[in-house]
């Protein structure tokens, strides 16, 4: 792998991981590091994503009236799902299921966090 495929993958998945609901606006150092060693580790940058995406998509979709989560403070938080799909692969074309479900999911948040801050009954 080159150095330079190397660095427009670190790039790829720090704006992944940045892009996601509850991460940082700026990826840290050991962010900047993880990313590199998933390069060096020769994880394909979709199986990140894919990751990324489900642990996303798990954090939004909770029953309701559980306590919120923490935010997201570290790349390292979705370590436990690369390794998870590195076991057992999703179908083929469930990474496109992912984007859409977490645009959804993101959409339906939006819509239910408005929902309370404009009701009437202050």
């Amino acid at each position: 792998m080159t150095p330079a495929g190397g660095a427009a993958y670190t790039a790829a998945v720090l704006m992944l991981y940045v892009d996601l609901p509850d991460t940082p606006l700026q990826p840290s150092a050991r962010d900047h590091w993880l990313a590199r060693r998933f390069h060096e580790q020769g994880i394909p940058a979709s199986l990140v994503e894919s990751a990324l995406l489900l642990a996303t998509l798990r954090r939004l979709i909770r029953p309701a009236g559980l306590p919120p989560l923490p935010p997201i403070r570290s790349l390292a938080y979705f370590q436990p799902v690369i390794e998870e799909l590195q076991l057992q692969p999703l179908p083929e074309g469930y990474l496109d299921y992912l984007r859409l479900k977490l645009q959804q999911a993101i959409k339906q948040s939006k819509n239910a966090v408005q929902k309370t801050t404009d009701s009437d009954d202050r």
